[in-house]
């Protein structure tokens, strides 16, 4: 076992090697432009290219034509909201979202709040951080146009009803966009089942390359028409423009290839090591809480609190293992996660969580290290926190009168 170790998998994935094989060729020997038509170089770059739209398209159940390539989830989620924004305004400018959306989703929808040309819903989530898909149906307006909830929290991994919210958009007429770069790859994803009409998602997610990513576009039942936010060329059916990078395209078409060949022993392998992690965890450490949905999960999502332990505190002590903390710095102040505050965690608790992200490369061997490392790191943490000793002395720290500084 070598170390560091990453358990950071929802950040990005190590590319598979497989595929870093498959791009080789197209830096160097077939290095044409996809939209040169009139040259040997030129189309082999473009059957290259439309071989992995082929490929990238199986694994969402979607045809070849709905996949629009661009460089990540980010710029996915914006086209798809400022796209269906400009091109269907007049019909109304209401967007129903979640408050437990990526930061892609998020701020972009803010941003056109702040410009006055939205009006925006933030739904609420449960507090295993899923939407109600009751709470979209009531939200929904005559000036309603989209909808936009996430398919898996980047942070709990909580898997969204998302077919349901599907059917509803249908119902009432209105277009249901999805971010679903956390899900793709990792959990089957049929758009026509989940009656998705525009999904973001990326390639280095799905141990693929960093850089390129896709929006899927409906195309009939309905149609679905987006104004492009990058002039240029008309490249990708005019909705995106610029030179297609073919070494990354075939990559993500590799990539999602192995996800569909290998998701069912990959899912199963990947539950029983995040199921041990947890089990051997919660048994030996008191005051651990499970963040997210017990069952309704990703499957290499593990997100943890440990109480009277500061999660930056714990990355530091487990410097030999890549982790992620519920806290995002910001300026000078530690803020806790939003996701966590939306399921109702309180701010200690928020501040004490750590996500696990296991994935492809991660062995039994690692996740045995990691187990006797948080269980040393936590024990020593709250041997030094007063507020441990007062807890278990049957202080109720809710009534403490603090001195003030």
């Amino acid at each position: 076992m070598k170390l560091p170790i990453f358990l950071d998998n929802h950040s990005t994935n190590p590319m598979d090697p497989r595929v870093l094989e498959t791009m080789l060729p197209y830096f160097v020997e077939k290095f044409g432009n996809a939209a040169s038509r009139n040259h040997a170089f030129g189309w082999a770059a473009e059957e290259a290219v439309e071989n992995a739209r082929k490929q990238i398209a199986k694994l969402i159940k979607a045809d070849p034509k709905e996949i629009v390539f661009t460089s990540g989830g980010t710029e996915s989620d914006n086209l798809a909201i400022k796209g269906v924004l400009e091109m269907y305004g007049e019909k109304g400018t209401h967007i129903i979202t979640s408050s437990t959306e990526h930061r892609a989703v998020l701020d972009t929808v803010k941003a056109l709040e702040g410009k006055g040309k939205a009006t925006v819903t933030y739904l609420p989530v449960d507090k295993f951080g899923m939407v109600n898909p009751e709470d979209v149906r009531n939200a929904i307006t005559e000036k309603t146009i989209l909808i936009s909830v996430m398919l898996a929290n980047n942070e709990i991994g909580t898997i969204n009803p998302v077919k349901e919210i599907g059917k509803i958009a249908k119902e009432k007429g209105v277009l249901f966009h999805c971010d679903a770069t956390q899900a793709v790859g990792k959990i089957p994803v049929d758009v026509q089942e989940m009656g998705i009409d525009l999904m973001a998602f990326t390639a280095h997610k799905l141990y693929g390359p960093k850089g390129i990513g896709a929006l899927y576009v409906r195309k009939k039942n309905p149609r679905v028409r987006i104004i492009a936010q990058m002039d240029g060329g008309g490249h990708e059916r005019g909705m995106r423009s610029g030179t297609l990078p073919v070494p990354l395209i075939v990559g993500f078409g590799k990539a999602c290839e192995l996800c569909e060949q290998e998701m069912v022993q990959e899912t199963a392998r990947l539950i029983a090591m995040r199921d041990r992690l947890e089990a051997s965890i919660m048994k030996a450490l008191e005051e651990t809480y499970l963040n997210g949905h017990p069952t309704s999960r990703l499957p290499g999502n593990l997100n943890i609190s440990f109480a009277y332990v500061e999660g930056e505190s714990l990355l530091m002590g487990m410097k030999d293992i890549a982790l992620s903390s519920g806290s995002a710095c910001t300026s000078a102040t530690l803020e806790p996660s939003y996701v966590l505050r939306a399921l109702g965690v309180g701010t200690e608790l928020a501040h004490s969580s750590i996500r696990f992200g296991l994935g492809r490369f991660n062995t039994d061997d690692e996740i045995d290290y990691t187990i006797k490392k948080v269980i040393e790191i936590v024990t020593k943490l709250r041997e030094m926190s007063p507020l441990y000793e007062m807890a278990k002395e049957g202080v109720d720290l809710k009534s403490v009168q603090w001195a003030a500084h």
